[in-house]
């Protein structure tokens, strides 16, 4: 299904519900608006829109400046956007729910889902060529990969021997074409960590 096809699929989003009916000032949220467009009248942002909602029903919901700067196309209720690593704490609340459901502990090993990285092993030295590596002191856990600090990284950092081995590996700014979800675990798994899970952070 490609972007047009999902816009088609879901209703459209619209106002459900006065904002003081769920404890909403309606000019505090107008704030919002006025704050916004500010950065599309200087120039730092080509457009926005905001939805804000309480208990499923939208409260609010306004659009200003351009999705496509070129075309100078305006933003649109249904405007598709790309959300890079905002969908971070989108999956860290996810993980959460899952979490107060007792579906796992922030202590358990990340191998208890993904067996591979109970041998995932640490750089110490050398270069993208002939790295050298040591063994997990301590298993990767669900809370490192919650703060950053699992020890793994991005190909596009270029900062580090590891990150060179992540950009060989197909991950720079995506994945491997034609690997899924699993299979791009079993691929992080044989990369090194920069450290020891717990020791250090880096963006990941």
């Amino acid at each position: 299904m490609d972007s047009t096809q999902a816009t088609a699929a879901r209703p459209p989003l619209h106002v459900e519900v006065e904002p003081a009916v769920v404890g909403f000032d309606p000019e505090r949220l107008a704030r919002i608006d006025s704050h916004l467009e500010r950065y599309v009248a200087d120039g730092r942002l080509p457009g926005w829109l905001v939805a804000v909602s309480r208990r499923g029903q939208v409260a609010h919901l306004s659009t200003s400046g351009l999705r496509d700067i070129e075309a100078e196309r305006a933003v649109e209720i249904d405007t598709v956007w790309r959300i890079y690593s905002m969908t971070k704490p989108v999956t860290t609340v996810a993980a959460m729910m899952l979490w107060e459901e007792g579906a796992f502990e922030l202590k358990d090993p990340v191998s208890r889902f993904i067996p591979a990285l109970a041998g995932a092993r640490v750089f110490t030295g050398g270069s993208a060529l002939k790295p050298v590596t040591e063994p997990l002191v301590e298993p990767i856990r669900m809370w490192h990969l919650l703060t950053h600090t699992a020890g793994f990284t991005y190909g596009f950092h270029h900062a580090h021997p590891v990150d060179t081995l992540y950009r060989r590996a197909g991950f720079e700014w995506g994945t491997p074409a034609g690997h899924d979800l699993a299979a791009c675990c079993e691929l992080w798994a044989e990369l090194p960590l920069l450290f020891q899970p717990g020791s250090e952070w880096n963006y990941s």
